[in-house]
């Protein structure tokens, strides 16, 4: 037994094999930033039972952050290709480390909503230059397995960092969070300054100008690819907002259960993440048909949801689900690096992010209001619909992207 495990264990490490040092400093900056990201899971929680706002209030708040996002996102993108990534991450870093310290004295409504408006935007103009340095310095044939390394750098730092915000609060009180959150995002950009400053990266896969770049809003089968993915964001989003409450009002679990049913979702992207996109890459497997099957794994998820007596389902449901998230994000974000090289990546990249960011303004909301005046079941039926527009929209790329690269093939034997 002892002799399999340390093969398991070796087979594991392989996959981690060929990344550059700099994508590895990259992950350990994503570690510590989002470990430090200890407000946000908390939010709800401190604006009502500190601030004591209202429910309403809270989701007017919630509201101003996912519309923060979108705008730093943006504006991120076009940070990245006007100054580069590298002092785009770092204004961002450091910026958000001063905006926490900030933020804990403002305690009115439309001050916090403009606060956290203004943080989050800072916070998110990283998003997009961090796709932009992990191109820069990963080898073509290792950007999948660089970006998958990033995804486990961030739900390593989300996992740790709720259970050190719950002792820091049970410690100290809320302005903890805010201390220590603006901390360690000046702590991740002095890691920056001292491992990624151009003077001492290397760059693997310098981003090559070219004459006319297209910009993103003229790529057509780009926007469709991003339609189809903000659609799927919207069904994806529901594990953390509307399938939470299905788990203890209808299934009647408790929050304890809830929360090893969540974390499940966590340890399984750890342990087989990295492994299963090694073997993809390996065997070959076409990035927009990845992101075709992940979507439909995710969608055939909630259909778990129909079984009645056996909790065993929602495990084996959460498990798909799962499966569907570590297939479709590594290739989703590989394919959007691809597309950027026709024009600038920042740009690119920056609207990527945004797909995500109106999947959380759009997709909590709809899904409670669904929830809300039909029930959960109707609502199921309607991700599955969603999930519907999602592959049909995927499919077609799909088509297109095929008859791009055949053209590009009969282009080059002339």
């Amino acid at each position: 037994m002892p002799v399999i495990m340390f093969g398991l264990f070796s087979s594991y490490l392989n996959t981690f094999k060929g990344l550059s040092k700099e994508v590895w400093w990259l992950a350990l900056i994503t570690l510590v930033n989002r470990a430090g990201a200890m407000v946000i899971p908390f939010l709800s929680l401190y604006l009502k039972d500190d601030l004591q706002f209202s429910l309403s209030d809270v989701g007017w708040v919630m509201t101003f952050f996912g519309f923060g996002s979108l705008a730093g996102s943006w504006l991120g993108g076009i940070l990245s290709d006007k100054i580069g990534f590298y002092k785009t991450i770092l204004l961002s870093l450091v910026g958000t480390g001063l905006g926490f310290f900030g933020l804990q004295f403002i305690t009115g409504f439309w001050a916090i909503c403009l606060g956290f408006f203004t943080l989050i935007a800072i916070a998110d103009l990283s998003r997009p230059a961090f796709f932009v340095a992990l191109s820069a310095y990963s080898k073509p044939e290792n950007k999948t397995r660089s970006l998958t390394l990033i995804r486990l750098a961030i739900n390593l730092g989300f996992s740790a960092g709720p259970a050190i915000g719950g002792l820091i609060i049970a410690g100290i009180g809320y302005y903890g969070l805010f201390w220590v959150d603006g901390v360690t995002c000046i702590l991740a950009g002095f890691i920056l300054i001292k491992t990624l400053n151009p003077k001492k990266a290397k760059v693997t896969d310098e981003e090559k100008l070219i004459e006319n770049p297209l910009s993103p809003y003229r790529d057509k089968i780009y926007l469709v690819f991003l339609i189809a993915l903000a659609l799927f964001g919207v069904v994806f989003v529901q594990y953390f907002s509307t399938v939470p409450l299905f788990y203890k009002e209808i299934k009647g679990l408790s929050e304890l259960q809830i929360g090893l049913l969540l974390g499940l979702n966590g340890l399984v992207i750890f342990l087989f993440e990295m492994p299963l996109i090694a073997f993809a890459e390996r065997k070959g497997w076409s990035q927009i048909s990845s992101v075709i099957g992940g979507l439909l794994l995710t969608g055939i998820s909630f259909g778990f949801f129909f079984i009645n007596g056996f909790n065993s389902a929602l495990i084996l449901g959460m498990i798909v689900a799962t499966l569907g998230e570590m297939i479709a994000f590594p290739f989703g974000n590989a394919l959007a690096l691809r597309r950027a090289k026709l024009g600038r990546q920042g740009a690119y990249m920056g609207l990527y992010s945004m797909s995500f960011s109106l999947s959380h303004i759009f997709g909590h909301n709809t899904g409670m209001q669904l929830v809300n005046r039909f029930g959960y079941n109707s609502t199921w039926l309607f991700m599955g619909l969603v999930s519907l527009m999602a592959l049909l929209l995927l499919v077609y790329v799909k088509n297109v992207l095929a008859k791009e690269e055949n053209s590009t093939l009969d282009l080059s034997k002339i």
